[in-house]
């Protein structure tokens, strides 16, 4: 059996983080098997992970110990005996860890930039000064779109054959409409008649949550029976709920937390808003089409994001023009979606091929 080490911040229920339970799910793991190399004790996917057969190594995190950090990625590559290691990236700076993997002993080093930007202005600043990082350590590099490829690995890398593309893929068997999930969520939600509104994500700057209460306002002004539900947590959310208090729209939001059926919650929602400053590839927006549930998104995101035609893109300027796009997106006959995203390689089993082949199939230099 084959192991891939995967190093990230920590297995939680991010975007990057659940296209990589996708591939340990799909693969073939009595050929091939996924660890992770992480910084936090706490990971939302750890139980899943060990039931797989998978492992979770914890070093410590390079911001606060860089090179008890470093040290430890090196040692635990060369002491596991790991020929093969991918890194999520983050920002350029992030590809130290390849270095150290190499160090070990990593024949194979493998980046994905999962983003088109990064969060905060330091690390911006930190994926400035070490562009090149990216471009010549790693010698598989791949990404979700066009724009997060060309983020981490330069102007028309894709083109030029310096990096690949590979889907955040669905399972079109998990995520499909069903009618029956629908009705029982809704009850759950409290939600009957009325009009839900719906967001996947984590509270943090990137998804933009103030803009999206401005945004319910205003559909609370045409539909009163309008409902907002946030899935996700986040360092933030303590803000976003103050500001629907004073928005007096805090009543009609429900926060639910991280929860395991985002499948059905999707098929709960009447539309999906989704007004993030920046993003690779959103896996929710991916997933959302997959129900056949029409989105609203910004035009900060990549175009490939609309596989169906379900997408609708807005500058991040009027919310009034985002609720009156909402507002006219929601159908009364869910889309079937199936045939476009097979069409397009979004299956997860497309995706998973994909996957193996780049890592397991890739000879390091």
């Amino acid at each position: 059996m084959e192991r891939l080490l995967c190093i990230v911040s920590a297995m939680n229920a991010g975007g990057a983080e659940t296209f990589l339970m996708k591939m340990l799910r799909g693969m073939d793991r009595t050929e091939y098997m996924l660890d992770f190399c992480v910084t936090s004790e706490t990971n939302f996917y750890a139980e899943e992970i060990a039931r797989l057969g998978g492992s979770i190594h914890v070093v410590p995190p390079k911001s606060k110990h860089p090179i008890a950090s470093f040290l430890a990625v090196r040692r635990l590559v060369k002491t596991e005996g790991y020929t093969r290691v991918i890194r999520v990236n983050e920002h350029s700076l992030s590809t130290i860890d390849l270095i150290a993997a190499r160090m070990g002993g990593a024949k194979t080093v493998i980046m994905r930039s999962s983003n088109a930007s990064s969060p905060g202005k330091l690390s911006r600043i930190l994926h400035k000064l070490f562009f090149f990082l990216p471009r010549i350590v790693p010698n598989v590099r791949f990404a979700p779109s066009t724009e997060a490829a060309e983020y981490s690995f330069g102007k028309g890398c894709v083109q030029k054959g310096r990096a690949s593309l590979v889907h955040n893929g669905v399972d079109l068997n998990v995520f499909r409409y069903r009618p029956d999930a629908r009705d029982l969520l809704r009850a759950e939600l409290g939600v009957t008649d009325g009009l839900l509104v719906g967001h996947v994500g984590r509270f943090n700057l990137q998804k933009n949550h103030a803009f999206l209460l401005d945004v319910f306002r205003k559909i609370k002004e045409e539909r009163a029976d309008a409902r907002l539900v946030l899935v996700g947590k986040g360092e933030l959310e303590g803000e976003i709920r103050q500001k629907a208090e004073a928005l007096g729209i805090l009543d009609s939001i429900i926060f639910t937390g991280v929860r395991k059926d985002v499948p059905e919650l999707l098929s709960a929602m009447d539309v999906f808003v989704f007004p993030s400053f920046y993003e690779g590839m959103p896996n929710t927006v991916i997933e959302a089409q997959a129900t056949g549930l029409p989105a609203v998104i910004a035009d900060t995101i990549t175009r490939e994001a609309d596989i169906t035609g379900l997408v609708s893109y807005l500058p991040l300027t009027s919310p009034t023009t985002w609720a009156e796009t909402a507002l006219a997106s929601v159908k009364s006959v869910r889309a079937d979606t199936v045939d476009a995203f097979k069409e397009k390689g979004y299956d997860t089993d497309s995706v998973v091929r994909s996957f193996v082949s780049l890592c397991f199939s890739q000879k390091g230099d």
